[in-house]
């Protein structure tokens, strides 16, 4: 998941660090006079209208923010120098991607850190494609494998059928599964995103379907272009489940990354079919959206009252002019911990403290108002979504003991159709 707005600054990291220019031209404004204040109300507002857009519009290119120094032959084998940041240099393994993400590098353990040079070198564990050695910008992520056969799992491409048309998405199968994982990835991600679960799923006797959805630049996009930040999404959610019914599935089980998550949660709310949801496995999840849009705009430097506006503009009708939306969208019936009583199907949360991007506070406050249902995780050091490349084997045995639980002590869907 991403929002931004405009920076000075390039840092390569997921928080922005620097206030743009302009917004701070316009707190020194503030204090010049009745003209000036004037002034910063006018940009505030503008301010307040480019954030909202930004949040609920799709990014159809991606950012090379990250600058790659050198390639290396050593000891180790071959790897790549890059500058030191709050992403480069937390241990574990990620994805380096490059040439408009036509290039793709698994970046592995760190060799050397030295400070004071601001630079990090790291083991270049395989470059699925693109030429590494030539590359001179990319960008990090937390998505690891390219496809399921990188993941050494059998592969199928199917097409679901969507709302103006079909959505793609990986089948990985588990012989004689009866009970399907639907993969949900996160905002501004793909489903290689969820490619990290598919070993752990396989293991609990899960078949997999990692989706694509509207707006993500694989599946159809909706007619306004724009997210619903879970509110549209998780009817692309439902028709995966439906897909799976049809295709031997007797219930699911939905993993949410990020927004991913959020999507599940709405899924599980609102679709006819939820009752065959038999749990839910969600990885940063957004929570509270009016707790992560306030987040974003004091990590970006926004004046206060342009964050409410923002977030005023994308949950009232009067705004739909200026952030494209086709409706509305009702943040705060997606505020779970308010309604943390309403959540029956048995969850699983993986959050980390260190997420500089979605605040786990809402997730752990969710848990502590539903623990009966409610099971969370925390991690450290991991940044968002990335708690399986900190440490893998942590979570594919915290999933793997909670699903066991869960499944084994849930009720078959069947048994609760009396009177449907």
């Amino acid at each position: 998941m991403a929002i931004s707005v405009p920076t000075d600054v390039s840092t390569g990291s997921t928080a922005v660090r620097s206030a743009a220019p302009w917004v701070r031209w316009t707190a020194f404004g503030a204090g010049i006079g009745a003209a000036a204040s004037t002034a910063v109300v006018a940009a505030a507002s503008g301010l307040g209208i480019y954030f909202a857009r930004q949040v609920v519009t799709p990014v159809r290119t991606r950012d090379e923010n990250l600058e790659i120094l050198a390639v290396t032959e050593s000891e180790f084998g071959r790897q790549v120098i890059l500058p030191a940041n709050a992403d480069t240099t937390v241990d574990g393994t990620y994805s380096l991607y490059f040439d408009d993400g036509a290039g793709h590098a698994r970046i592995g353990a760190i060799r050397s850190y030295v400070p004071r040079e601001g630079t990090v070198q790291r083991d270049v564990e395989e470059v699925y494609s693109g030429d590494l050695g030539k590359a001179l910008r990319g960008w990090w992520s937390g998505s690891i494998y390219p496809t399921p056969a990188a993941v050494g799992m059998p592969q199928e491409d199917v097409e679901i059928p969507v709302e103006n048309g079909t959505a793609p998405a990986w089948l990985v199968r588990t012989p004689g599964a009866e009970t399907w994982a639907i993969m949900v990835h996160g905002r501004g991600a793909r489903r290689t995103e969820c490619l990290r679960a598919v070993r752990t799923a396989r293991e609990a006797g899960l078949t997999s379907l990692l989706i694509s959805y509207r707006n993500d630049g694989e599946a159809p996009y909706a007619s306004d272009g724009r997210y619903g930040l879970g509110l549209t999404e998780w009817q692309d959610v439902e028709a995966a489940i439906r897909f799976a019914l049809e295709n031997g599935a007797k219930d699911v089980v939905l993993f949410g990354w990020s927004m991913g998550g959020a999507i599940s949660l709405q899924t599980a709310d609102r679709s006819p079919l939820r009752r065959y949801i038999r749990a839910m496995v969600l990885d940063g999840p957004v929570i509270d959206w009016v707790n992560v849009l306030s987040h974003h705009a004091k990590v970006n430097r926004i004046p206060a009252q342009a964050g409410r506006l923002g977030q005023w503009l994308i949950s009232n009708a009067a705004g739909r002019a200026l952030t494209g939306l086709a409706a509305p969208l009702d943040l705060k019936s997606m505020d779970w911990v308010t309604r943390a009583e309403e959540i029956r199907i048995p969850t699983l949360i993986l959050h980390s403290k260190d997420d500089d991007f979605v605040p786990y506070g809402p997730s752990a406050e969710l848990a502590d108002k539903n623990p009966d249902v409610i099971t969370f995780e925390p991690f450290t050091e991991a940044g968002h979504t990335k708690e399986y490349n900190v440490d893998p084997e942590r979570w594919e045995r915290v999933v793997l003991n909670w699903l066991g639980n869960a499944l084994g002590r849930t009720r078959h869907p069947s048994e609760h159709r009396t009177g449907e």
